[in-house]
């Protein structure tokens, strides 16, 4: 069980740490979600009762995060995973009076406008957010001075910059990686636009070997995971950090 354990780690993420790593593997859509949410979450300032779209809130894990740990009332919105599978694993994790899930798509949200004290986005921007007009559209959900938060598979350098995918990259997501943006892209993406200050802006420390413990532990946790899993862990171990991260962003509504 060394690799589970692994992802029980409170001296880097106290609350994460409370969370079995079996059941979050479960629920797996994508690297440590926790970890990342976490990270992110020191830079918003969450409240008890306070109204959160997670959007891209895929199996839910961090919709129950969200509710269990800052007492919020959440909306877990997502277009691949079933309103009513989701609301079980709510329902299992004594958090189905605070969340409700909906199944919806980033560019036709189902919701009033102002209706949000904060967005948050985890693992799944990079999927919908890049276009130079999705900001404003979606900053329209939040109340004056809400707040906006997401994680993101990043790079270290622009692809446009580096002339190219790198290779050991490319092998693995193959175009993907054109829309891992660095924290600085994102900031300027954000700020342009006049609608929102962005409150922080950076790559996770060493977001690469959280990754990489996570694909380890899922070979752990699903041994026929091996094939997938492996091709992951080669890019990482290949990249080193040199290229690879995760983008974390947080701003506010003007």
């Amino acid at each position: 069980m060394t690799a589970l354990n692994d992802l029980v780690r409170p001296d880097r993420y106290p609350l994460s740490s409370r969370y079995d790593p079996a059941w979050l593997l479960d629920l797996d859509m994508g690297p440590n979600p926790l970890w990342l949410l976490e990270d992110l979450a020191q830079n918003l300032e969450l409240r008890p009762g306070m109204r959160i779209l997670d959007l891209g809130s895929g199996r839910g894990a961090t919709s129950v995060f969200l509710a269990r740990e800052y007492g919020a009332q959440v909306i877990a919105a997502d277009w691949w995973i079933a309103s009513k599978d989701a609301a079980t694993v709510f329902t299992k994790a004594g958090v189905g009076d605070q969340v409700t899930a909906v199944r919806a798509e980033a560019h036709a949200l189902p919701f009033e406008e102002e209706s949000f004290d904060a967005i948050v986005s985890i693992d799944a921007f990079e999927y919908f957010g890049t276009a130079d007009n999705y900001l404003p559209y979606l900053v329209r959900f939040l109340r004056p001075g809400g707040q906006l938060g997401m994680a993101t598979p990043a790079m270290t350098r622009e692809v446009r910059e580096l002339g190219a995918i790198p290779p050991h990259i490319k092998k693995v997501v193959g175009w993907e990686a054109i829309a891992w943006h660095t924290a600085d892209w994102w900031r300027f993406q954000w700020e342009i636009t006049e609608l929102v200050k962005v409150t922080s802006a950076s790559l996770q420390q060493d977001a690469w070997r959280d990754w990489l413990l996570w694909t380890q532990a899922g070979i752990e946790h699903q041994p026929d995971s091996q094939s997938a899993n492996q091709a992951v862990i080669d890019m990482l171990t290949t990249d080193a950090g040199q290229f690879l991260s995760f983008a974390l962003v947080t701003a506010r509504r003007n």
